[in-house]
């Protein structure tokens, strides 16, 4: 009599699973806290994504960790852009909270091992799936800002051979976006300050921001001789492997 035999799982790939399942688990428990218990959630949701984001730091090779700091630097820049000097969106109490940059980094690890397994050529069905929806709400004047973003996450899927990554974060932060205006962690702006466009609350093709993170993280780590690669990258990936930095993410 046999027995089926048990897959093999890795010390590598365990640690990879534990790392995911934490990083789903501080976004969407920590975006309930910090809704809920006021000042006190967000300072302990803050701690919570910066032990998480020290963690993964810790457990990633020191190849990756020029585009972990990167990507840790330019979420943050670009959060002070966007929110408190564009005033595109504002977070419940007006501020950016500590949780945010370390939680870019979180989500966009996580995004990484899920363009792992992305099938061949599913960002372009993502795309254009994502078309028609945005194109509606355009027309009927919820999200005019819309087409705009979505032109960016075009461009970036065209630039780049991360493409595969770009779809992907591309549902991972709508997802993160519908969930956290829906508690009311942040909103984005109605009125879209300098463009005179209008903005849903979530704007469908939010990611498009996440792309354009992303370039700049491979651009600034190959300016300073690095090879920017996807942190958990495997040979599945290899045709986005070298261009791919990873990691940048997070709530909002």
């Amino acid at each position: 009599m046999t027995f089926p035999r048990r897959a093999v799982v890795r010390p590598e790939q365990a640690i990879i699973g534990n790392m995911n399942f934490l990083i789903v688990l501080t976004i969407g428990a920590g975006l309930l806290l910090d809704q809920h218990l006021a000042w006190h959630g967000q300072a302990i949701v803050s701690a919570a994504a910066w032990i998480v984001m020290l963690a993964l730091w810790r457990r990633r090779p020191s190849s990756e960790r020029p585009a972990l700091l990167a990507c840790l630097l330019f979420a943050t820049a670009g959060e002070m852009f966007l929110s408190l000097a564009w005033g595109l969106y504002a977070y419940r109490l007006g501020n950016i909270p500590l949780f945010v940059p370390p939680g870019h980094v979180l989500l966009f690890f996580l995004g990484t091992q899920v363009a792992a397994r992305l099938p061949e050529r599913a960002e372009w069905w993502i795309a254009a799936l994502a078309m028609p929806l945005v194109g509606l709400l355009a027309w009927t004047g919820r999200d005019t800002l819309g087409p705009v973003l979505y032109a960016l996450f075009l461009l970036c899927l065209v630039l780049s051979p991360s493409r595969r990554l770009y779809a992907t974060m591309f549902v991972l932060s709508l997802a993160m976006e519908l969930y956290g205006t829906w508690m009311g962690n942040w909103i984005w702006a109605k009125d879209v300050p300098w463009l005179g466009l209008q903005a849903a609350n979530p704007p469908l093709a939010a990611g498009a921001f996440y792309c354009v993170l992303d370039l700049l993280v491979v651009s600034a780590t190959r300016a300073l001789g690095y090879v920017p690669a996807s942190p958990g990258s495997n040979a599945s990936v290899a045709s986005h492997h070298a261009d791919t930095c990873s990691a940048r993410s997070s709530p909002r």
